[in-house]
């Protein structure tokens, strides 16, 4: 961009950071663990699915949620939640009332 062209904006004209970047965001909480929570009620309130830094080539879920009236974080890998959390997000059922519960290897909101 050129200073004539820099010089033609005006504040008011463009967007804030804060109103397109809400995903960039890391999500507020306390960091629990799966096992912590598993086999116990809690009530989701967002996530985001990114690419993984801890295995290359897969994806990571971060989701919010409320456990004793505290606000938590949890990350996973497990393709089973993500699918259950895109699905819920899909119909419209985002915030909800659900339980982990593990079956053999897998994870799953019951």
């Amino acid at each position: 961009m050129t200073l004539d062209e820099i010089e033609k904006f005006s504040k008011t004209e463009c967007p804030r950071f804060s109103q397109f970047a809400r995903e960039q965001l890391p999500m507020p909480g306390v960091k629990k663990y799966l096992n912590d929570i598993l086999n116990r009620e809690i009530f989701v309130t967002d996530f985001k699915i990114t690419k993984s830094k801890r295995k290359e080539g897969t994806e990571c879920m971060q989701f919010q949620f409320k456990l004793d009236n505290q606000v938590c974080v949890a990350f996973t890998g497990s393709a089973v939640l993500m699918d259950q959390m895109q699905s819920a997000r899909e119909n419209d059922k985002i915030p909800f009332v659900g339980t982990i519960v593990k079956i053999d290897k897998y994870y799953s909101f019951s």
